[in-house]
């Protein structure tokens, strides 16, 4: 049976290649899919959504949400996305639009509607996350897990400890971590190994019309690394498909919600602010890259079916 899950991403050209594999998985029910102002803003990161869905001509309901973070003034990574969030394709006009109900409302319903709790898969700022669980805490019953993109115990790539997703809204990320839910961080201790190599992105160009989007958009993308490209997202498709491919270790995680260490994601290693015992997330700390290129090459061939 199709795993459900509730897709809430800020896409983003890393978060559009995560979309076009899930919605593309057979073992995966899409119920939703939410936008977060992160990448581009939020009126574009929905319009995004839309793009793909049209695009892969699927009917998964999307809903917009929020603008900015809960108590900071919101800052783009257009310079790493481009203007659009989603440079290096032309998507034709979108004919569809978002539901009438917010992100929050949407989450909401989706969730108090399931049959089986739903796991929400969150790539942007956690922000809808949060409000979600602020204003209906009944609602973790009907939560299965969080798979996150974000953080780091290693180092950052907005700040020397920060990672983008929880910098961006780290009073968010703090709620999400506090919450008790089962939580699995896929940030850059993976993301960062599981680089697209050249290779790989040529090869795209050459696997059919979704392979050719994906090409224009990751030859668009701007985060360069020595050895490739990183697909952060699509790590937690990878991961809510596959978990065993992700090495994970469990760890006591607070956020930093100020000073100069704003954004980082602290593994309390020591236990020196923790019980012996505490932990809430499961933290991904390697994978293969070699075999990532491939898996990602495969899906593609999928996303041609």
């Amino acid at each position: 049976m199709a795993k459900p899950v509730i897709l809430d991403m800020d896409p983003g050209i890393d978060d559009a290649a995560a979309i076009a594999v899930a919605v593309n998985r057979p073992d995966l029910d899409v119920k939703l899919i939410t936008a977060v102002a992160g990448n581009v803003s939020v009126d574009k990161t929905t319009l995004n959504v839309l793009k793909l869905l049209e695009f892969f001509d699927k009917d998964i309901p999307v809903a917009s949400g929020a603008k900015a973070p809960l108590k900071r003034e919101f800052q783009d990574a257009s310079y790493i996305h481009g203007e659009s969030g989603m440079s290096g394709y032309d998507f034709p006009t979108v004919t569809s639009k978002p539901l009438d109900a917010d992100a929050v409302s949407a989450i909401h319903e989706t969730l108090q509607a399931s049959a089986e709790p739903i796991t929400i898969i969150a790539t942007g700022a956690y922000t809808n996350i949060a409000m979600l669980l602020q204003a209906h805490p009944e609602d973790t019953q009907f939560i299965k897990e969080f798979i996150l993109m974000g953080g780091s115990i290693s180092g950052g790539n907005v700040s020397s400890v920060a990672e983008f997703n929880v910098f961006t809204d780290p009073d968010a990320a703090a709620i999400v971590f506090n919450s008790g839910l089962p939580i699995t961080m896929i940030g850059l201790d993976v993301t960062l190994k599981a680089l697209l190599t050249p290779e790989t992105i040529n090869e795209l160009a050459h696997k059919g019309r979704a392979g050719e989007m994906l090409h224009g958009i990751i030859t668009a993308y701007e985060d360069v690394h020595d050895g490739g490209k990183p697909m952060h997202d699509v790590n937690t498709i990878l991961y809510a498909v596959k978990p065993e491919v992700i090495k994970t270790e469990p760890y006591a995680i607070d956020v930093v919600t100020e000073g100069p260490a704003l954004g980082a994601t602290v593994a309390d290693t020591q236990h020196r602010w923790h019980e012996d015992g505490y932990t809430n997330a499961n933290v991904g700390v390697d994978i293969d890259a070699a075999a990532f290129n491939q898996w990602f090459l495969d899906q593609v061939d999928l996303m041609n079916k």
